[in-house]
């Protein structure tokens, strides 16, 4: 064939095929695909009865943990193992692709890298990472950078042999000497609390199991006080006092939080004089504070326990600064004097403003520094607390992420704050608040090089069917055409008021270097916005979250940054309730979805009070053995609302070990979808079998997943390489 008749087929050939994928990439001889036994389960309530054929994968954690399984449990992992199985059959011919991403993540991180110092009563802490290791190494340095360097916690040395190890937190005493931490080696954030004497490096027999990670120590350096969690539901529950060197069957339950609908802790203030309980539900704080130089003492409620009052509070010499929404729904800023209780002597610093939400404080000796968030992003105003001078930092890109980084010190001028955008690597940088004089400490290496001047990084705003405007963050290569053609993935999460930040993402250049436009759609139900931004997407406005997504997408479409033949969903978690609702809903606008440890199965979850987490997300999705959420959360439910139709392609993944959303959520719905789908679309899951809802372990494993996701979107575009 000569070279203009070959050019005039290969023409030819794309003018036939104008998505251009590569079929092949997906292998012909497929075994089949696993098919779930049916048994249904009746479940009535509200005079309502749904039929739940795959109930029977529910397991116990006695039945999980158990080191011989019974018949059930074999059953389900069985099922579980024959889906992996399928799933790698299916990513085949991918494998090399897969094995490429993984080496390109991370081969773009620094492998002996090293955090910035900061300084905390008398030392400098960092934590630095050596070739070839998983987990960070833990340092310390006295008074000054040049001393001798003390490795007081080596986390690759406690992973040593297990499939799973997370540090959950670490403390320190106020003389130094001694180290309290946090394990959890099965992914279940089940925390054992143990003791280290940072001189002599030996680990004390104290454990405190069953314990949520964090606590605090008394200014005795003996006294540590930690949160211990409901067994079955796994919420925290109780508040312990812990006198190290003797028996935990001695330890004084200070704190008991009956209402099931509160997340408890407790903690230091920054100016290590109070030792405070908090205690949160969505729409209620309450806090209860002790002197931590009198660790016997009783701790005395901060102000009594509204209806519907969220607030915090920093410690300052002698008052209180308070961010509060009583009477303030973005967030007012008020003080009080220490010990008064009543809330007749709050002081209004900062007043609420309907266009501003106030996120945070950072309290200094003469500073407070205030981050605020308006149309869609965050800005650090410097207040004088002498002077009442006040000015904004300047941050000079149109999308960005900003925010207060490590500052335990509280007579300084410096603050840390850490800066990064979709196009410009994470820094961490000092700024002086009289001067305004900026020392950038550090910039995050991308082994290989990247030239932010190679990307674009842009705002757009889809209006909604009712008329509001969501706000898009996009990033791409330089080059891509807005012809229709390129592939899209759109990420989004929507739920909790947790707004996707547009951060750097090295990982990300994988997918931006082949083309892709990667966006992050601040929908409602996160605080982008402000918080009326997420009240408008909870509980009986959730439907908001899922057409603002869905609004996006045709806004995208509309404007040809892609079409449906090349547009990706990506959400996890509650974000995996989004892409299972919006598959339900708008299936036809997507080639392919990846849902991530997805909250599928709403109503079952929400209906048993012993799943964990279930109560205290009431006041997030309501509660449904009230009928009138019932029907409006079965109305959205995925796993609820699958239909016989055409589903895109789709990804999903879980962990056998998942505490947050339940593996059995994402299995059933993937037995459904695979019984009723009408088409011929792939459908695989991939379950890690080691652990639990934030995936692997490790500073790389992680990314095996990652990589198999990248290439599950690649293998439907027909990029092989």
């Amino acid at each position: 064939m000569n070279k203009i008749m070959y050019l005039l087929v290969v023409v030819f050939a794309i003018a036939c095929n104008p998505s251009n994928k590569k079929v092949s990439m997906i292998p012909n001889d497929l075994p089949p695909a696993p098919i779930a036994e049916k048994k249904d389960s009746v479940l009535s309530i509200h005079s309502h009865t749904r039929v739940d054929p795959y109930f029977w994968m529910r397991l116990s954690d006695e039945q999980k943990n158990a080191a011989t399984p019974d018949v059930q449990t074999q059953k389900v992992l069985d099922y579980l193992n024959a889906e992996n199985s399928y799933t790698k059959a299916v990513l085949k011919n991918t494998e090399q692709l897969q094995e490429k991403l993984f080496n390109e993540i991370v081969g773009r991180i620094k492998k002996d890298d090293e955090s910035v110092p900061y300084f905390s009563n008398g030392y400098w802490y960092y934590s630095r990472y050596e070739k070839g290791k998983e987990y960070p190494i833990h340092c310390r340095k006295k008074e000054t950078l040049d001393a001798t360097e003390e490795i007081f916690f080596d986390e690759n040395e406690r992973a040593e042999g297990q499939a799973y190890y997370a540090l959950g937190s670490m403390s320190i005493s106020m003389d130094n000497k001694l180290l309290a931490f946090a394990e959890d080696p099965v992914s279940r954030r089940i925390y054992t609390i143990r003791f280290k004497n940072l001189e002599t490096g030996e680990i004390y027999s104290d454990e405190l199991v069953n314990a949520q990670a964090g606590g605090a120590w008394a200014n005795d350096n003996q006294t540590y006080f930690y949160t211990t969690k409901n067994e079955v539901s796994l919420l925290s529950e109780k508040i312990w006092r812990h006198q190290l060197g003797t028996s935990t069957e001695k330890d004084v339950m200070v704190y008991h939080e009956t209402d099931p609908s509160f997340y408890i802790g407790v903690s230091k203030t920054k100016s290590d004089k109070y030792i405070v309980i908090e205690e949160d539900a969505t729409l209620v704080s309450d806090y209860w504070v002790l002197d931590a130089d009198n660790p016997t003492g009783e701790f005395k409620q901060f102000t009594p326990r509204g209806d519907e009052h969220q607030y915090y509070i920093n410690h300052f010499e002698d008052k209180w600064f308070i961010t509060t929404n009583h009477e303030a729904t973005n967030f007012r800023l008020m003080e009080t004097p220490v010990g008064a209780t009543d809330m007749s002597n709050w002081k209004e610093v900062i007043p609420h403003r309907e266009d501003v939400l106030l996120n945070g404080i950072e309290v200094f000796k003469e500073h407070i520094v205030v981050s605020e968030r308006k149309d869609a992003l965050i800005h650090l105003r410097v207040i004088n607390q002498k002077t009442q001078k006040e000015h904004y930092l300047d941050f000079g890109e149109e999308v960005y992420v900003a925010y207060i980084s490590t500052n335990p010190e509280f007579d300084t001028d410096v603050l840390r704050f850490g800066y990064s955008s979709m196009t410009t690597p994470e820094s961490t940088i000092d700024y002086n608040m009289n001067t305004k004089a900026k020392e950038v400490k550090k910039v995050q290496e991308v082994v290989g090089g990247h030239n932010p001047d190679e990307y674009v990084t842009e705002r757009l705003w889809a209006k909604a069917r009712d008329g509001k405007k969501v706000p898009m963050s996009v990033v791409y290569k330089k080059g891509v055409e807005k012809d229709g053609n390129a592939p899209l993935l759109l990420y989004a999460y929507g739920s909790y008021g947790s707004t996707m930040e547009p951060w750097f993402s090295s990982t990300r250049l994988s997918l931006l270097d082949r083309g892709f436009i990667y966006v992050v759609a601040h929908i409602r139900g996160s605080q982008a916005m402000g918080r009326q931004w997420y009240d408008d997407g909870k509980m009986l406005n959730k439907m908001n979250t899922f057409n603002d997504y869905i609004d996006c997408s045709k806004y995208l479409i509309d404007n040809q940054y892609t079409s449906a033949e090349h547009l990706y969903a990506m959400g996890g978690s509650a974000g995996g309730l989004l892409m299972g609702a919006v598959a339900n809903m708008a299936p036809e606008l997507y080639n392919g979805m990846v849902a991530a440890v997805p909250f599928v199965d709403v109503v079952s979850t929400m209906l048993d009070e012993t799943i964990p987490l279930t109560t205290n997300e009431f006041d997030e999705w309501g509660n449904p053995k009230n009928k009138e959420y019932y029907d409006y959360m079965l109305s959205y439910s995925p796993y609820d609302n699958v239909e016989v139709k055409a589903y895109p392609n789709s990804l999903i993944t879980t962990g056998l070990f998942d505490s947050q959303v339940q593996y059995w959520e994402p299995a059933k719905w993937l037995a459904k979808l695979r019984d009723k789908k009408t088409d011929d679309n792939i459908l695989i899951m991939h379950t890690n079998m080691e652990a639990g809802h934030g995936g692997a372990s490790g500073r790389f494993k992680r990314y095996r997943e990652t990589a198999m996701e990248y290439a599950f979107m690649m293998m439907l575009e027909g990029i092989d390489e």
